[in-house]
């Protein structure tokens, strides 16, 4: 299994990033799915959800603000981020809902004016 993910970037308050994280070597189209991120000297934190029938759950800190999204045909999953805050700042991972397979090596969202 591999997961990639790719996206991230520097972006000023208010600002919008995509996430993108590939995966590969499973059965993707039945999988449940997640983003979830770590902050320097934070415990990693699910942040969204979607399971094989699109349903999607958000933590709190989230809702309103991000969107996650599947492709099942390029095997991939997606983040929307809007109305970011600085608090968002953090290394976002993918994963299955229920943490499965190994780690990949995320992608750095910076939210600073």
């Amino acid at each position: 299994v591999q997961l990639v993910e790719s996206g991230g970037g520097l972006v000023q308050p208010g600002g919008s990033l995509r996430l993108s994280c590939a995966a590969s070597g499973i059965i993707f189209k039945f999988a449940s799915m997640a983003w979830y991120r770590q902050a320097p000297g934070n415990q990693r934190e699910l942040v969204a959800a979607i399971t094989s029938g699109g349903s999607t759950n958000y933590a709190d800190s989230v809702k309103g603000r991000f969107t996650i999204s599947r492709d099942n045909a390029k095997n991939t999953v997606y983040l929307q981020m809007n109305s970011l805050k600085s608090e968002d700042t953090a290394v976002y991972y993918c994963n299955a809902a229920t943490p499965t397979w190994p780690w990949g090596q995320g992608t750095q969202v910076t939210v600073s004016s």
